[in-house]
C-alpha cells in the first residue's frame, strides 16, 4: 500500500476541486435540456413507512456506528463553533438563527451517510472512508449545484433573521446575553420576534424539505441532473404533503433533543436521520 505524502495528497484533492468546478459547470447546462424528461413514478406513504425508515436509519447506524460517530462529530463542534462566533455582543442576536438555519444545509451535509447506506444496501461494508466516494461518482458536479443552492438558502436565511430582529426588537446592539434574554423573553417586541422568527423559519423548513427530501440521495442512486432531481423531490412531497410535513416534525424534533446539552446528542441523532432519509427515499421513489 502506498502512503501519500503531503504533497501528493494535495495535488490529488486539487485535481478533485478541479473537476468538481467542472462538473458543476456542465451540469448547469444540463438543466436546460432536461425540462422535458419524464420523472421517476413518486410512490404514496404512510406513517409506517416513516417508522420502518428510523427502524433501518437506526439499523444502519448500528452496523457502522463507531463509523459514522467519528463522520459526525464534526457536527457538534461546528454547532458549538457557530455559537462562539454569535456570542459577540454585535452578532448575539444571530445565535439562534444560526443554529437553527444549520439543519437547512442538514440534507446536504448528510451525503456521505446516504452513500454509505447506499452501499450497505448493495450487500458491501461501508466504513467512514467510503462516505467520500461521491467525491469520484458521476453526482459530483449536480452535488455541487445543490450544495450552492442549501448556502443560499441559508445565507437569506440569516439576512431575513437579521431583518427580523432589527424591525422587532430594534437595531441597537445588546450589551450581553442576560440584557439580551431579557428583551427577547420579557417584552412583547422580544414575542413579537419569537412568533415572526418561528413563522418564517418554518417556511424556509419546508422549501428545504421540498427541495432536499428526495434530490440529494436521488442524485448519488441515479445518473440524472439538478432539475429532474428537485422536480422528484417537490413531487413527492406534493404526493405526500401530511405524512411529509410529519416527517419534518420528526426531524426538527430529533434535531432539538439532539442539540441538548452542547450539540453532542447530534453524534447520534444526525446519523440515524441521514440513514433514515436514504430509506424513505426509497420508499419514495421505487426502483
Amino acid at each position: 500500500m502506498h502512503i501519500r505524502n503531503p504533497i501528493e495528497w494535495s495535488v490529488d484533492q486539487t485535481r478533485v476541486a478541479a473537476m468538481a468546478v467542472g462538473a458543476t459547470g456542465a451540469d448547469w447546462l444540463r438543466v436546460e435540456r432536461e425540462r422535458d424528461i419524464p420523472l421517476p413514478a413518486v410512490a404514496r406513504i404512510g406513517i409506517a413507512d416513516l417508522r420502518d425508515a428510523l427502524a433501518k436509519g437506526v439499523a444502519d447506524f448500528g452496523a457502522n456506528r463507531t463509523d459514522v460517530m467519528l463522520l459526525c462529530i464534526f457536527y457538534p463542534v461546528f454547532g458549538l463553533l457557530l455559537g462562539r462566533m454569535a456570542s459577540g455582543e454585535q452578532t448575539l442576536p444571530l445565535l439562534f438563527p444560526l443554529i437553527s438555519g444549520f439543519a437547512l444545509v442538514g440534507p446536504f451535509a448528510a451525503v456521505g451517510l446516504y452513500e454509505m447506506s447506499r452501499r450497505r444496501e448493495l450487500g458491501g461494508q461501508a466504513g467512514w472512508a467510503d462516505a467520500f466516494g461521491v467525491l469520484r461518482s458521476h453526482s459530483l458536479g449536480p452535488l455541487a449545484v445543490l450544495g450552492v443552492m442549501f448556502a443560499a438558502i441559508f445565507a437569506i436565511w440569516l439576512l431575513v433573521a437579521e431583518g427580523i430582529y432589527a424591525l422587532t426588537v430594534g437595531p441597537g446592539h445588546t450589551a450581553s446575553l442576560g440584557s439580551f434574554a431579557q428583551a427577547v423573553f420579557e417584552t412583547p417586541a422580544g414575542w413579537a420576534m419569537i412568533v415572526l422568527g418561528l413563522g418564517i423559519g418554518c417556511a424556509f423548513a419546508a422549501v428545504v424539505l421540498t427541495i432536499g427530501a428526495v434530490s440529494i440521495p436521488m442524485l448519488i442512486d441515479r445518473d440524472v441532473g439538478v432539475a429532474t432531481a428537485v422536480r422528484t423531490s417537490v413531487r413527492a412531497v406534493s404526493e405526500n404533503p401530511v405524512t411529509m410535513a410529519l416527517w419534518g416534525l420528526i426531524v426538527a424534533a430529533a434535531l432539538v433533543i439532539g442539540s441538548i446539552p452542547v450539540f453532542i446528542g447530534l453524534v447520534v441523532v444526525l446519523p440515524v436521520l441521514g440513514h433514515a432519509t436514504w430509506h424513505l427515499y426509497r420508499k419514495l421513489v421505487p426502483r
